[in-house]
């Protein structure tokens, strides 16, 4: 594993943000989910998609706090432009759990 430094990591803006919108994403490759997610005033709303349909709905998602990547570049994946990359870890059998904090904190707070 490479080292970086602290400034590398602090590049990288991390934020917290609240899902106000999902749908299901039939046109991705694999099975996704769109999202929309608030990030506070400086930010606003962006969205993005993830492979995450093993553990979520659309539905579930509602009202979640999410951590995401906010300073990559937006990509195109299928028909729809990805703006943020959302956090998570794989479970035992590989399949993506969100990352969040575990007490409400304001949309748009920055991972310190």
């Amino acid at each position: 594993m490479d080292n970086i430094s602290f400034d590398d990591f602090l590049r990288v803006d991390i934020r917290c943000g609240t899902v106000t919108r999902a749908e299901a994403f039939p046109e991705a490759r694999k099975p996704a989910i769109k999202m929309w997610i608030d990030f506070g005033p400086e930010l606003g709303e962006r969205k993005t998609s993830a492979q995450i349909t093993a553990h979520y709905t659309p539905e579930a998602l509602i009202g979640r706090q999410v951590l995401a990547v906010v300073n990559f570049p937006p990509r195109q994946i299928g028909p729809f432009m990805s703006e943020v990359l959302v956090l998570g870890l794989p479970d035992a059998e590989g399949e993506i759990v969100l990352a969040r904090p575990d007490h409400d904190v304001p949309e748009g707070g920055r991972m310190h």
